[in-house]
């Protein structure tokens, strides 16, 4: 870096150092952000002889607000406080036929409090605290790998 662009960078940060400034943490609390971010493609590391193995960053993230995208599957009830999000759209439940193939990405989604669910060709955003592990819901005896908590979504 020259001697003038460098006299050039102290004068605008002593003339405007404070807007400058909040530009500069800005840009650095953008990708902070970004990181609650998980596809569906960061959802398992590896495949070994026990079955898919979870991601290191699904570990990291357990307990954890995240943030994914996808398509609310049918719900199994109307009335459901939950539903599964799953990476493509899929007209028909993909639990209610006894030869239905389960589905690897899919992640089992408990709301905060009930909203009115959307047409499974509609994309979602879904927020809420990262679980994983197998757990069976006492009330419905679901089982899941994958959950989100306390969890809110908005069509996209």
């Amino acid at each position: 870096m020259g001697k003038k662009t460098l006299l050039k960078i102290t004068a605008l940060f002593s003339l405007n150092g404070p807007v400058y400034l909040g530009c500069l943490l800005l840009l650095l609390a953008v990708p902070s952000m970004a990181d609650n971010r998980l596809d569906f493609e960061q959802l398992y590391g590896k495949f070994s002889v026990t079955g898919l193995e979870f991601s290191n960053k699904v570990k990291t993230m357990a307990g954890k607000q995240v943030v994914m995208r996808g398509f609310m599957a049918p719900p199994l009830k109307a009335e459901s406080q939950f539903f599964v999000l799953t990476k493509t759209p899929m007209a028909l439940c993909p639990f209610c036929s006894s030869d239905a193939d389960w589905p690897e990405d899919i992640l089992v989604v408990y709301l905060q409090e009930r909203q009115t669910f959307v047409q499974y060709n509609a994309a979602i955003e879904v927020e809420g605290r990262l679980e994983y592990g197998s757990w069976t819901d006492p009330e419905t005896g679901f089982v899941s790998q994958l959950r989100l908590r306390n969890a809110v979504f908005r069509p996209l």
